[in-house]
């Protein structure tokens, strides 16, 4: 599927703009998955097949008023028409990366090409086993990123060592991935409501797929993806959100690792990133759940802004989806128990919400087959290659997930409290990884 942005004019719904995500090719005939965006404000994305000779921004329009005008479809989020935010606060951004010298080169250039008044980029060369990040840095970099280097491996040492790392005198520490392309007003997005309220903690933005290559990215995004939504939400511990009886331990609903923000001394002041958790160390995930869950522990809030996009080049093949659903489903339980470790006062409220937690557990990781080949498992990449339903809509759970890699998340779920404990057993004798 080719990925693209479609622009319209609010007043009637014209054309703006029509254009490949950021480095894709030329759009033409076949399957196109779109961003829409009305004045440039992310609204929804949209499917649709492209005819030969067709016009593909007229299809796109069109795909868009039909899923608009279907019944019991939700209509998508209006932009926001408030007051401008006050000036973004100075901020350092965090790219912790290992081995990926040409990835990272992209993130890089979209990163400082962004329109946020006052910010530093850090790069956190994680564990390297050659000097190729440290050469791209000082090279082709050099006086407009920063370097750090982190010996030992795992994306929370990464990040702690980044936030140890930054600018004292940026009041935010903003996180993003090496394989991210980041769009130009990002930054601005994700770190102004910070000047707006000094109760925030921690922002979160919108994560779309950069390409939909191969029928693993597009199951990927068809199991929800990285995305949250259309609709700006705010998380407040002191009113717990009616719809979320899971509150707060449901953090994977707030938002994902390679899109966030947080106060710096809020992060600083709960010790910042579990080093037991995270890609990197047998936990395989959950440092960014962990964080989202501390923070708003500590009282503070945490904004879902869809306004600050990044782009995912999600992995491509299918082994890599094997190895993301085993992770996911590890890193929640993984993340869990270090709540639980280094929190213990929260286990009450834990506890109570187990029932519904497992409940919710199951439904996330089912297995749900494509009905376009009922009584199929879907378990390899040849029937994947015939799905008719991805990418289905985010958080729906109506898209096809094959058993296979539900009875993976399921079985890294039952992992999670072991692979976190090996990992603690790990960093038993050298430096914790947490921040000073």
């Amino acid at each position: 599927m080719a990925v693209a942005e479609l622009d319209l004019r609010a007043a009637d719904g014209a054309v703006r703009s029509l254009r490949p995500a950021p480095g894709g090719p030329p759009l033409g005939e076949g399957a196109v998955y779109a961003l829409v965006r009305i004045d440039g404000h992310p609204v929804a994305t949209v499917t649709c097949q492209v005819a030969a000779g067709q016009d593909p921004a007229q299809a796109l329009v069109t795909a868009f008023r039909a899923r608009e005008a279907a019944p019991g479809a939700t209509s998508p989020a209006a932009p926001d028409r408030s007051p401008p935010a006050p000036l973004p606060p100075r901020t350092t951004v965090v790219v912790a990366t290992r081995e990926r010298a040409g990835q990272l080169a992209r993130a890089l250039d979209s990163l400082l090409a962004q329109d946020h008044p006052d910010f530093r980029v850090l790069v956190v060369d994680n564990a390297p086993r050659t000097t190729a990040t440290r050469d791209l840095v000082t090279s082709r970099y050099g006086g407009r990123v920063d370097y750090a280097h982190e010996p030992r491996p795992g994306l929370a040492v990464a990040h702690n060592r980044g936030v140890a790392a930054a600018d004292r005198a940026a009041p935010v520490v903003a996180f993003t991935d090496d394989d991210v392309i980041a769009d130009p007003h990002w930054l601005s997005a994700l770190t102004a409501p910070f000047a707006a309220d000094p109760g925030l903690g921690c922002t979160t933005g919108l994560i779309l797929p950069a390409r939909l290559t191969t029928p693993a990215q597009i199951l990927l995004e068809s199991h929800g993806g990285f995305a949250k939504g259309f609709a700006p939400r705010l998380y407040d511990p002191a009113a717990p959100p009616a719809g979320e009886p899971l509150f707060p331990f449901t953090a994977g609903s707030f938002g994902s690792g390679a899109n966030m923000a947080f106060r710096a001394d809020a992060l600083r002041a709960v010790g910042g990133f579990d080093p037991a958790t995270g890609t990197g160390t047998p936990a395989r995930g959950g440092d960014d759940l962990y964080a989202f869950v501390r923070v708003l522990a500590a009282g503070h809030r945490l904004r879902y802004t869809p306004d600050a996009l990044v782009w995912h080049h999600h992995r491509e093949t299918w082994q890599d989806l094997r190895n993301q659903a085993y992770g996911y489903g590890a890193g929640l339980t993984a993340y869990l128990t270090a709540i639980l470790v280094r929190r213990p006062a929260l286990l009450p409220a834990l506890l109570v919400k187990v029932p519904r937690g497992l409940a919710h557990a199951r439904a996330i990781t089912a297995h749900r087959p494509d009905d376009a080949h009922a009584g199929g498992t879907a378990t390899d990449m040849t029937h994947m290659k015939h799905m008719t339903q991805a990418p289905g809509a985010h958080g729906a759970q109506s898209y096809p997930w094959p058993r296979s890699l539900s009875r993976l998340e399921r079985r890294g779920m039952l992992y999670g409290p072991l692979g976190y404990a090996k990992a603690r057993l790990r960093a038993r004798g050298g430096a914790t990884g947490r921040t000073p």
